[in-house]
């Protein structure tokens, strides 16, 4: 006698064992999908620690900023008191009003030297424009201290009185990396095509420098000058051992009245410093999209 089967009836254990290893087998990527699905939650309580510790004290100082009470432990009501006491206090505004200028003047001057200089890299088809290259990203790289007490050397080996021009001549000279750095591939990502097209239609190479090249480097100029304004002004390492006794910057006035007991006013003034700090931050991301660049966080790397 046959035996005869029905169709899609399972006889035999090799069907059995078939219909458990499919089973198996899409049991396996929905478990790949669940562990990553999970919340990597060690790294998100790592990530919220450093956060925590880095920006909790910067909190305090703005919190108590606006205590009414002098006292630097107990938060007392909200007050701008301090606020006002900053606006009649002649030795921080004096200090003010000389990293404003310093910052000014470091701005202008880097962004001068830097442009030409950035411009002269990447024209350069030479070797030395190539080690060139390479020696400007050693200030970026080197520690501020060293180069701060190097300036300092310098200016007592030249017979230079520490002063506020001093502080502006260490300033620039730290700045100008900056700006190369950033401008620099911002260049080379030009198309010399549009400037030798200027001077086809007769324009001399200065004329294209100015009414061509410039002109498609200013969003990077600019975001580049708002930057080095902000490094400058919040910079304490150069000033310090480049200033002289009286102005002083105002970092270093902050930090020669901390050493006598820490006041509510630098409260006061270390809020409006990070206030004005982040303002230009974002101002300098935000002068590409002005212009009509996709994003700002470009401008660190030239794009």
């Amino acid at each position: 006698m046959s035996t005869s089967t029905r169709p899609g009836t399972d006889t035999g254990t090799g069907t059995n064992t078939g219909t458990d290893s499919g089973t198996g087998t899409s049991s396996r990527p929905r478990r790949r999908r669940r562990g990553a699905e999970r919340r990597p939650r060690f790294a998100i309580a790592v990530t919220a620690l450093f956060f925590a510790l880095l920006y909790l004290p910067v909190g305090v100082v703005v919190l108590f900023s606006f205590n009414s009470q002098k006292s630097l432990t107990v938060l007392d009501g909200v007050s701008l008191r301090w606020y006002t006491a900053l606006l009649h206090d002649e030795v921080l505004l004096d200090s003010l009003g000389m990293s404003l200028r310093v910052s000014l003047v470091a701005m202008a001057g880097s962004l001068v030297l830097g442009v030409a200089l950035a411009l002269g890299l990447v024209r350069s088809r030479s070797r030395l424009g190539s080690f060139a290259g390479l020696i400007m990203l050693v200030p970026l790289i080197t520690p501020e201290i060293v180069t701060g007490v190097a300036a300092m050397l310098l200016f007592k080996g030249l017979g230079i009185t520490l002063s506020t021009t001093t502080v502006m001549l260490a300033e620039i000279t730290f700045s100008i990396s900056y700006v190369t750095v950033i401008l620099r591939s911002r260049i080379a990502a030009l198309n010399p095509e549009v400037e030798e097209a200027a001077m086809d239609l007769g324009a001399t190479r200065g004329q294209a420098l100015r009414l061509v090249t410039l002109p498609a480097l200013l969003p990077s100029i600019l975001a580049s000058a708002v930057l080095i304004f902000a490094l400058v002004f919040d910079d304490f390492v150069l000033a310090y051992f480049t200033t002289g006794v009286d102005p002083q910057p105002l970092s270093v006035r902050i930090y020669s009245a901390i050493r006598f007991g820490v006041q509510p006013t630098i409260n006061a003034v270390g809020t409006l410093m990070l206030v004005g700090s982040i303002a230009l931050i974002v101002l300098a991301l935000a002068i590409p999209r002005l212009f009509g660049r996709k994003g700002g966080l470009d401008l660190l790397s030239g794009k």
